[in-house]
């Protein structure tokens, strides 16, 4: 059964730091291309970040773009977004997700884009 648990989510002040983690299991990690979405309260999903199987790849957002980090380790089978200078905007309930399609990792925004994904963990930016 496939499992993506994310945690470090947290309330943080505007321009403050937050690393979110997301530990897999029951599926090979390493073959497959990883996103983080997130969905804000009343809103839409939004796709964050993508990084392609072997971590060599990655893609951004440009509400992120030059704050936040997506990393991965595969011997760990975890996936990572390193968020700084946090803002307002960036509240949001944030999940991990496996994309269906290959492109998917590059800005797919629907939850039909997405073959797995977590239980979310929260992030709330606030003064």
């Amino acid at each position: 059964e496939w499992q993506l648990v994310e945690s470090g989510g947290g309330l943080v002040e505007p321009g403050g730091s937050l690393r979110l983690s997301c530990t897999t299991s029951g599926f090979t990690f390493s073959s497959f291309d990883v996103s983080w979405v997130r969905q804000g309260l009343g809103k839409g999903l939004e796709w964050v970040a993508g990084i392609r199987s072997h971590g060599g790849t990655t893609y951004y957002a440009d509400s992120v773009k030059g704050r936040f980090t997506i990393s991965r380790d595969n011997a760990k089978r975890t996936l990572y977004l390193q968020m700084n200078s946090l803002k307002t905007d960036d509240s949001a309930v944030y999940y991990c997700a496996v994309p269906r399609e290959v492109d998917g990792v590059d800005g797919a925004s629907e939850w039909d884009d997405y073959n797995y994904w977590g239980r979310g963990t929260q992030v709330a930016v606030s003064s």
